[in-house]
């Protein structure tokens, strides 16, 4: 599984592995049933702790995205597009709430933060 961790980030390696591999099943990428890398194969790919990886995946199967099997491993759940687009939904949301209250409590406009969001979107888009 191709992931890009760092050390040099501010987020933690566990974070880091949660937030991509929950984009990679969002998006479509990693596709529901597929079997992902046992703890320690993707600990030892990665050079980070088994740990880590656990608890890494620990999370993602809170969230419902991926479920173990008693010596089987983890899979990818079968969530349907709909419930992948109110996840993505929600966490967009919960990440810009703040963001957003902290833009208007600065004294920005409600326009301004309109704005500030399309420009972002616009670079995004062109950069594709």
């Amino acid at each position: 599984m191709l992931l890009n961790l760092t050390d040099l980030s501010s987020e933690p390696l566990q974070g880091q592995i949660v937030r991509q591999i929950r984009a990679k099943i969002l998006a479509g990428e990693l596709p529901a049933g597929i079997d992902l890398p046992s703890i320690r194969k993707l600990a030892r790919e990665q050079h980070i702790s088994v740990i880590t990886v656990q608890r890494a995946y620990e999370s993602l199967e809170r969230e419902g995205l991926i479920r173990s099997r008693q010596r089987k491993g983890f899979f990818v759940s079968g969530l349907s597009e709909k419930a992948k687009s109110k996840m993505a939904r929600e966490r967009l949301r919960d990440n810009l709430s703040p963001q957003i209250s902290n833009a208007l409590a600065e004294g920005l406009s409600e326009d301004d933060v309109i704005n500030a969001i399309n420009l972002i979107l616009r670079k995004k888009i062109n950069k594709r």
